[in-house]
């Protein structure tokens, strides 16, 4: 059995000697303990600093380390898809892991016995959230609950470590949507599902490539990019407003035949605040969906390949 582990990167000089180091001694583990052979894709998003020449020289000293470098920094999404579309010609299963090791590589070896029993794809999910901050935890439990919401299917507290088999990558790779947003799009491919759960870590060095405003935008993008839900929110939202205003017309109208007036701006000036706040709310969620379908009818390929080791 072939097992390739998926591992994007960019701008990771400072914890790649470290990664590296674990997951070597991984390898021999999983060689152990389930006869399997693994080796290593690292995925080169266009870094800035020193991480694909130290994939370079690491792929000349082991034979079981690969590279690939994309020409531009494509995002998290499109480095892993570029990983897994790499792979999916020689292994017979794939997992993903981010660079920074803050999941726990030593679980990909229940994945592999997973598979070994007939599973196709095994999500790692995360038990607790203690070493990340109240802010960063409180942002991703809204996150979940706000996925969740849209989509029933959500696995809660997982992102992207995972492991595939090779033909649930191959049904991955008949998706062609530009806008990726892979954690809800393999969840739709159905297969046998298995779970393993972890406690994450912190991270040992470098800074997240997760910000806050990263994190708002993925956020946004991957509610966008697989539900219409917020279309269907302003559509309701919209006929809510009609019924308001319907009765106040009503109300306007009766108090005007018993001769009463309404004296102020007050009242006029608020609600045409709020309603034109609605509607440009709602012209903006439809300018991010119009905007996909430009993205998706161009059909521009999603990343360019440099280099290979």
């Amino acid at each position: 059995m072939k097992i390739f582990i998926v591992i994007p990167c960019y701008n990771e000089e400072e914890v790649l000697p470290k990664t590296l180091e674990v997951l070597g001694n991984l390898i021999k583990n999983i060689k152990v303990k389930t006869d399997a052979d693994t080796e290593l894709l690292l995925v080169d998003d266009g870094s800035r600093d020193r991480t694909w020449q130290m994939i370079s020289d690491a792929a000349k000293q082991h034979h079981y380390v690969h590279g690939i470098k994309l020409s531009h920094n494509r995002g998290h999404q499109n480095a892993l898809w570029a990983g897994m579309e790499t792979a999916v010609d020689h292994c017979d299963a794939m997992v993903s892991i981010d660079a920074d090791l803050q999941d726990d590589e030593n679980v990909i070896i229940d994945m592999v016995q997973q598979v070994q029993e007939g599973k196709d794809i095994i999500y790692g999910v995360r038990k607790e959230r203690k070493t990340d901050t109240f802010f960063k935890r409180f942002t991703a439990l809204a996150f979940y609950k706000l996925m969740q919401s849209v989509d029933k299917d959500t696995v809660q507290n997982h992102a992207d470590f995972r492991m595939m088999t090779n033909r649930t990558l191959k049904a991955l790779m008949q998706y062609p949507e530009r806008n990726l947003f892979l954690r809800a799009i393999v969840r739709q491919l159905g297969f046998r599902e298995g779970f393993v759960y972890y406690d994450r870590k912190a991270r040992e060095a470098g800074e997240s490539k997760y910000p806050f405003t990263k994190m708002l935008s993925f956020s946004i993008d991957g509610i966008t990019s697989f539900s219409v839900a917020p279309l269907k929110f302003i559509t309701f939202l919209g006929l809510a407003m009609t019924l308001v205003a319907f009765i106040m017309i009503i109300f306007a109208l009766v108090e005007h035949f018993q001769g009463k007036t309404i004296q102020g701006w007050t009242s006029l000036l608020v609600s045409m605040w709020f309603i034109g706040g609605i509607i440009t709310t709602g012209v903006g969620i439809t300018g991010i969906y119009i905007g996909k379908i430009y993205t998706e009818v161009k059909r521009r390929p999603r990343y360019f390949i440099e280099e290979r080791v």
